[in-house]
């Protein structure tokens, strides 16, 4: 929805349908009161889940999905197996039988089991046979994540492989790490570890560390092993922001989904380092994911500049499991996966896996989540408050545009509503050359502006205020984040006056069918008709 603005400006206070009353009145010139009643129910799948034993039971059903898919295309190669996009990443399963296998557990029943052994045998033959036809590293997407976890069921099935399996599957998984080798030396000394130096994503840098750390280790390879631990330690000790957050294109903002995954690179050499200095790098990055979540499970949108969303994440629940509050935390995100939910296909079963191997019992805090209330701000202008079932996220992140890389979105969302039974209300996710779905458009020097040029966030006890410069205009945000309601209030500021193309733009998360109610007690159901709200109403 988007809003011309006035050269006085304009005020957005947003409230729950359920309060009777509005916020109180400042001194903007215009008020517009938006209610969204929303019907849907996410689901709180949280009691009764208890880990490790949630991690097997997972591991269990996708092993069976995994099994049955092999045994209805006898012969199939990889190509055909990955045909459909659910089932990309097909190498990830066989960690998931390798683990129930080996991994000793009074709430592992499948331990021990030979049914376990065969299945992830017969995933490492397949994956031998489609190397040796050279089928395997050029597929789609490439397999850098992939032969970590074959590297891991070779690791853990060792002694059940027999002389010539062992020494066929290391044959070709020692070709393929050996092919990370060039790309990943020719970067170490770069100045940072983002893509604007290195020329690719930091999660796949810090992977291909990872791969040739553990690699290096289980087949003795010195070099590759301490090149892996001192990209690795890089990451941990000078790459990591103070923050908690590795960033992808800069280190001004994080890319939320893509951080688990360079997080699970550096709790990797962590688990068979044991270095200490290390650890901290963990704990921060604890700190920053545990906070930045919604209540769903999914990563706090307004934050990421790769994903306008990002679907809960299996990567990385084990590097949380150091702490107790990261127990909980873990516990938090493993319970949006279900047995019968059947969502336990490519990587997500492979990671779910590592998560298993690598999980650390003991004493457990609950989540932020749980909480009643909880706020964080981070040094960076970037904070969410969660008071009762709502959340509320600000962001006056500002980053170069990344213009010849698509995979970067314009940092161009500013904040997200969520509600504990309405999901996402308004969305901050940001987006790439489309300024319409701005926080703030203008028109300055005869181009479209939708990005500020400053920004200052300032988190109180009860109301956060955001503040962001243009070119033409300033505008505070001032947010107060009750039990039962959300204020916005957006108040324009500045020497200047805002141009007649200038607009504010909220995007709704509504769906037909759901019914709308003004302040004004105008009461619209949403359907295929355009609908339009006066500033009266």
């Amino acid at each position: 929805m988007g809003k011309r603005m006035t050269p006085k400006g304009m005020r957005w206070p947003l409230r729950d349908s359920r309060s009777g009353q509005r916020p109180a009145a400042s001194k903007p010139a215009s008020t517009a009161v938006l209610c969204a009643m929303l019907v849907c129910l996410l689901s709180t799948p949280l009691m009764g889940v208890e880990l490790p034993g949630h991690y097997f039971r997972l591991l269990e059903a996708g092993s069976a999905i995994v099994e049955a898919k092999l045994d209805a295309e006898p012969g199939a190669g990889l190509a055909a197996i990955e045909s459909t996009p659910e089932w990309r990443r097909f190498p990830h399963a066989i960690l998931a039988p390798a683990v129930l296998y080996t991994k000793q557990h009074t709430l592992n029943p499948r331990h021990g089991d030979p049914k376990m052994r065969d299945l992830a045998i017969r995933i490492g033959d397949l994956l031998a046979s489609e190397s040796e036809k050279g089928l395997y590293s050029p597929r789609p997407g490439g397999n850098d994540w992939d032969t970590y976890m074959w590297l891991e069921a070779y690791r853990l099935l060792h002694d059940e492989l027999g002389d010539e399996r062992r020494a066929r599957w290391k044959r070709e998984i020692e070709k393929d790490i050996a092919g990370l080798l060039e790309n990943t030396t020719d970067r170490v000394d770069f100045a940072w570890y983002n893509t604007p130096y290195i020329g690719t994503a930091p999660n796949h840098y810090s992977l291909w560390a990872s791969s040739l750390y553990l690699g290096g280790r289980v087949f003795g390879n010195k070099e590759w092993e301490d090149l892996g631990a001192r990209i690795l330690r890089r990451f941990a000790l000078s790459e990591q922001t103070p923050d908690g957050f590795w960033g992808e294109h800069s280190r001004t903002g994080p890319t939320i989904s893509y951080n688990h995954l360079t997080l699970s690179a550096v709790a990797v050499y962590y688990e068979h380092s044991g270095d200490k200095d290390v650890l901290p790098a963990l704990r921060r990055s604890t700190d920053f994911h545990k906070y930045f979540t919604f209540l769903d499970g999914t990563p706090v949108d307004v934050a990421n500049d790769r994903h306008r969303y990002w679907p809960v994440s299996a990567w990385s629940q084990f590097a949380f499991s150091y702490f107790p509050d990261g127990r909980g935390y873990a516990r938090f995100l493993a319970s949006f996966f279900q047995p019968e939910l059947r969502n336990l296909y490519g990587y997500t079963l492979g990671r779910l896996a590592q998560d298993a191997l690598y999980y650390h019992e003991g004493p457990t805090e609950p989540a932020p989540q749980e909480l009643l209330r909880y706020a964080h701000q981070l040094q960076v202008p970037l904070g969410v408050r969660k008071v009762g079932p709502w959340q509320v996220a600000l962001s006056g992140l500002i980053a170069t545009q990344a213009v010849s890389n698509r995979f970067y979105l314009d940092r161009q969302g500013h904040i997200s509503v969520f509600h504990q039974k309405a999901g996402l209300v308004i969305t901050g996710a940001n987006s790439k050359r489309q300024p319409e779905l701005a926080t703030f458009t203008e028109t300055a020097g005869g181009q479209n502006v939708h990005m500020p040029l400053s920004s200052r966030l300032q988190m109180g006890e009860k109301t956060d205020r955001l503040s962001l410069g243009y070119n033409t205009f300033s505008s505070d945000l001032y947010a107060d984040t009750e039990e039962d309601s959300v204020s916005l209030r957006f108040v324009i500021n500045g020497t200047g006056a805002p141009g007649p193309d200038t607009r504010l733009n909220l995007q709704l998360c509504l769906k037909s069918g759901e019914l709308l109610e003004t302040g004004a007690g105008k009461r619209i159901t949403l359907g295929d008709s355009r609908v339009e709200i006066s500033p009266a109403e």
